[in-house]
């Protein structure tokens, strides 16, 4: 009885961190949508003050048999509130998803989409259960989260995603004390995880490569000033910078020589539609494309490639009810699970000390690409996750 006593009392304190240790990290993206950001009214966009799961419900199929509007099992919840979040957390767990990759945002001076992980995820007291990185989704916003307007406005720049030096220096230090320092914060040789989705922006916005390396230089002494062993700088392969100047002493501004001069870590994928567009093509076929480009990936630089898989890709929901965009056709949790089984047969020859996995994702829905469970497939995404990642290391 005094062993059980204890051992809940270490469940309750370490949120089972302790405990439910496994092989290999499962990382989720997360898309902080889904909650009343007071910066929507900013954008003009779901004035139903649910964010952006108004786009998932007002949508409509296009084609017969067009699974249109999805439903989440667990409803249109806001998952800035601590119990919302908890319970995200704890299936994410059970199911062997043990990293969330938080969409992270920097607008006009100022963040975007944070509730979700500041109110949400940090103050959920189970939250020890899973680590969590960020994601710098750096891309411009345009008309994309209007399903009224959709992709007509592709050139209106509503907030650019460039960022000059001095305002990466304040990014900097913000993520480096509220988020580096946090105990459940995912770090790889110890370093603390930051990702960038477009590298190539990036460079753009700071004013070249040399200003670039200026930026993560700041980045990574800052964090060992402050007690860390420095930054584990990640980023995107399909947004590789493509005609930026070159390197100090060599003008050839090639992908690979401005990845090493920048002293990046590692590489991954956010979505496998940045590779291959779907046009209506069978999940099957897609993976397989992708899956036979993770070797070319990982020869893109001498730094590691941590492979990638997506569940689907449907983004209707952001577009009028009167237009189509093409979709992966026929996605089910069956071949997901075969793409999840390649993932980790490819991770375990690649990358044997850090098994690391990214996944399109835990809550994309509007993208058609979520592990939450739906009122269509139910729990089967996450049972595919446990099937491979913790019933095989059970056997």
């Amino acid at each position: 009885m005094k062993i059980n006593s204890l051992l809940k009392s270490a469940i309750c304190v370490l949120g089972l961190s302790a405990l439910t240790a496994q092989a290999y990290d499962i990382a989720a993206y997360y898309w902080p949508a889904y909650h009343p950001e007071p910066r929507w009214q900013e954008l003009g966009v779901f004035k139903d003050g649910k964010g952006e799961w108004q786009n998932v419900y007002e949508a409509v199929p296009k084609f017969v048999g067009h699974y249109q509007p999805r439903v989440p099992v667990w409803g249109y919840t806001d998952e800035s509130d601590p119990e919302v979040m908890a319970k995200k957390i704890d299936a994410a767990a059970d199911y062997g998803v043990n990293v969330f990759i938080f969409d992270w945002y920097w607008y006009e001076g100022k963040p975007f989409l944070e509730e979700a992980l500041n109110n949400g995820f940090l103050k959920a007291k189970n939250n020890g259960r899973m680590k969590f990185f960020l994601m710098w989704a750096n891309h411009n916003v345009v008309d994309v989260w209007d399903n009224k307007v959709a992709y007509k406005h592709l050139d209106n720049v509503i907030w650019s995603g460039e960022v000059k030096l001095e305002e990466f220096k304040k990014i900097a230090d913000r993520v480096i004390e509220k988020y580096f320092k946090q105990p459940n914060y995912y770090k790889i040789g110890g370093k603390p995880v930051f990702s960038i989705y477009e590298l190539g922006t990036f460079i753009k916005g700071v004013g070249g490569v040399e200003n670039a390396k200026a930026a993560l230089d700041y980045m990574k002494q800052k964090a060992v000033d402050s007690g860390l062993p420095g930054v584990h700088i990640q980023t995107m392969c399909w947004n590789l910078p493509k005609g930026l100047q070159g390197v100090p002493g060599d003008s050839t501004p090639t992908s690979k020589k401005i990845v090493e001069f920048l002293g990046l870590d590692s590489f991954t994928s956010y979505q496998w539609v940045h590779y291959r567009a779907p046009g209506g093509m069978d999940y099957k076929e897609w993976g397989d494309w992708n899956v036979s480009n993770w070797d070319k990936l990982a020869g893109t630089a001498s730094i590691p490639y941590f492979c990638h898989v997506s569940i689907g890709w449907d983004n209707n929901m952001r577009y009028p009810a009167g237009r189509f965009t093409p979709i992966v056709m026929n996605s089910n949790p069956a071949k997901f699970e075969e793409y999840l089984r390649k993932a980790k047969d490819w991770t375990d020859k690649h990358n044997p000390d850090t098994k690391l996995i990214t996944v399109n994702s835990w809550n994309e829905w509007t993208e058609g690409s979520y592990l939450e469970p739906d009122e269509y497939f139910g729990w089967a995404y996450l049972e595919a996750v446990r099937r491979v990642f913790k019933k095989d290391a059970e056997k």
